[in-house]
């Protein structure tokens, strides 16, 4: 059976980097305006219930317990052994909140095998 290259379209592309650029923004605002923040910080363990400090506990919770940079290095995983646009967003999403939210070592050997996805051999020529 003959392997054929995983190769993006423009328009994979631009939804990916518009994917990316998302991902990392959020993930950016939840950290410095929702986890580092002393102000928020502050009112969210006084006891407010909104849902800024929900989402700060859930991110908290995650990357506390390394959530974030297991789902990209299993995702990357398979989308190594088959790649996929489905699989190559996820593992971007995950990676990239992974790279932000403090799950460094893990989001990055995944980001490295997303980018392995690609390599397959090249076609045989005549």
């Amino acid at each position: 059976m003959k392997k054929i290259p995983f190769r993006l379209t423009p328009y994979q592309v631009q939804f990916l980097l518009v994917v990316g650029f998302v991902t990392v923004g959020y993930a950016l605002y939840l950290r410095y305006l929702a986890v580092e923040y002393s102000p928020v910080a502050l009112a969210c363990d006084a006891g407010l219930q909104s849902v800024l400090c929900k989402m700060r506990s859930l991110a908290t919770y995650l990357f506390k317990h390394s959530v974030f940079g297991t789902v990209a290095l299993i995702i990357a995983a398979l989308h190594v052994m088959r790649p996929s646009i489905v699989l190559l967003t996820g593992g971007l999403v995950a990676a990239g909140l992974g790279i932000v939210l403090y799950n460094i070592t893990l989001s990055g050997i995944a980001i490295g095998l997303l980018i392995l996805g690609f390599a397959r051999p090249a076609p045989a020529t005549a």
